[in-house]
């Protein structure tokens, strides 16, 4: 499922053949599939009492409109993962809020269906940009790290549940993030540098500086009730 080529660094990669990203597109369709059904599970809960929303959730026009929910989150947020303020040639990059953006659904909808909607969008980002030096890497880069950015689920129902969300996003992926430096990146180290801790400064780097500006606008009332009333909307 995976040709083995030299990249321009001369590196030895693994890059995803027809029949690879055939298996990682179902994937990822499954992925999605169990995250809107969580999602409506979620939903049905929020709206306990609610005869309309009970005859929405029987004829499955809740579910579609989760679906769109999850859909766009993913595809919006591998479009801003490509507006890249700053990009570390060996991986690893300052995004226009496309970690905001996957740590949505979490918030929506729950843990579950943002854990799943989270490892969704790392296999789509397999699937469009892989940088793969060793299998497990693949896991802990793609699958953990990604699918971390679904903690933000576990405030779904607290007060400033968004913004304590995403910040319990964030470590999530950087604590993935250092392991796999830690693990499969310590060559790279600088000079002088154990790989423990040069992992822990150099992913520090772009995922702090993209989760500091985040924080700083999500602190913006505008934004906050903005996206408050989407939550509402998703829900209704």
């Amino acid at each position: 499922m995976y040709d083995v080529v030299i990249n321009d660094w001369g590196e030895t990669t693994y890059v995803p053949t027809t029949a690879g990203k055939i298996v990682l597109a179902v994937i990822l369709l499954a992925l999605l599939t169990g995250a809107v059904l969580f999602a409506r599970k979620y939903a049905a809960k929020q709206t306990v009492g609610d005869d309309a929303a009970a005859e929405r959730k029987s004829n499955g026009k809740l579910t579609v409109k989760q679906l769109v929910f999850c859909a766009m989150a993913i595809a919006l947020g591998t479009v801003l993962s490509n507006l890249k303020l700053f990009h570390f040639p060996t991986g690893g990059s300052i995004t226009l809020f496309s970690m905001l953006i996957i740590c949505l659904p979490g918030y929506f909808f729950g843990l579950a269906a943002g854990l799943l909607t989270g490892v969704a969008y790392g296999i789509l980002q397999l699937l469009i940009d892989p940088y793969v030096l060793f299998p497990m890497q693949l896991v802990v880069d793609y699958l953990l790290a990604f699918g971390a950015l679904g903690l933000s689920g576990l405030f779904c129902n607290a007060r400033h549940g968004l913004l304590k969300g995403y910040i319990a996003a964030v470590l999530g992926r950087y604590l993935f993030a250092v392991i796999s430096g830690w693990i499969f990146f310590g060559s790279y180290a600088w000079e002088g540098w154990g790989a423990l801790p040069y992992s822990l400064v150099y992913n520090a780097v772009y995922i702090f500086a993209e989760a500091v500006i985040t924080v700083i606008i999500l602190m913006i009332p505008a934004v906050n009730k903005g996206l408050a009333r989407i939550k509402s909307m998703a829900l209704s």
